[in-house]
């Protein structure tokens, strides 16, 4: 069973997906240079199975892996923003 609190994250990341992404403009710098989930698919995927603070590590480090992503899709003359953190980081494909 889940904690309360990783319920709520993953109510969070329901209204997230459902209501904000689709309308924000831009797309996982992550998903669009590997394929695969977006990080907010992803990370949803990671604490429903390891729970909140045991998804915590796994997540940030999914958040690295996206910020790289966006640097690579950068250097290669790709367009958009990445989705790591509160913070936009804008990149071009």
């Amino acid at each position: 069973m889940t904690s309360p609190a990783a319920r709520a994250f993953d109510a969070l990341c329901d209204v997230y997906q459902r209501r904000i992404s689709p309308r924000k403009g831009y797309a996982c710098a992550h998903r669009v240079a590997h394929g695969g989930d977006s990080c907010s698919g992803a990370v949803r995927s990671i604490v429903r199975s390891r729970g909140l603070l045991g998804g915590a590590v796994p997540s940030a480090v999914r958040f690295l892996a996206c910020y790289q992503a966006a640097s690579l899709l950068m250097a290669g003359g790709g367009r958009g923003v990445c989705c790591c953190g509160p913070i936009p980081i804008p990149f071009r494909f």
